[in-house]
């Protein structure tokens, strides 16, 4: 029996194992594989890679605290949850954040919230508009 690959994302960390606690614990997502410079965390739908920085270019980078969030990002990750603010809860106690309830807002069929992990990348998080 063959299964299809799931869809995902590779996210490049300084602190790969601290970056993988945080998604797992706010997006309670699943440890699936954990290897000398990967963490693979899935949900049943897709996947989140934390993949290391290779220790000679991490050596260069500098993570602030709290961390200088890169909203200049070419890329934000957008990820389901059951509740955005169980998901604030654990982003604040993980080193990371969720902007306040009062910057919440809901498009087309959702409502969203948008967060930082503790290396400063943002990302979102949402649930159905009803929920």
């Amino acid at each position: 029996m063959s299964m299809s690959p799931k869809p995902g994302a590779v996210l490049f960390a300084k602190d790969m194992h601290r970056i993988a606690r945080f998604y797992e614990k706010v997006l309670g997502l699943a440890v699936a594989h954990v290897g000398s410079d990967i963490v693979v965390l899935e949900s049943a739908q897709s996947q989140l890679i934390v993949h290391a920085i290779p220790e000679r270019i991490a050596a260069s980078i500098t993570i602030s605290e709290p961390p200088r969030i890169r909203e200049a990002s070419s890329l934000k990750l957008v990820f389901p949850v059951a509740s955005i603010d169980h998901a604030r809860d654990e982003a604040r106690a993980a080193g990371g954040g969720l902007k306040p309830k009062s910057r919440e807002f809901e498009a087309r069929g959702f409502r969203a919230c948008d967060g930082h992990d503790p290396e400063g990348n943002v990302f979102q998080v949402r649930i159905a508009a009803s929920s």
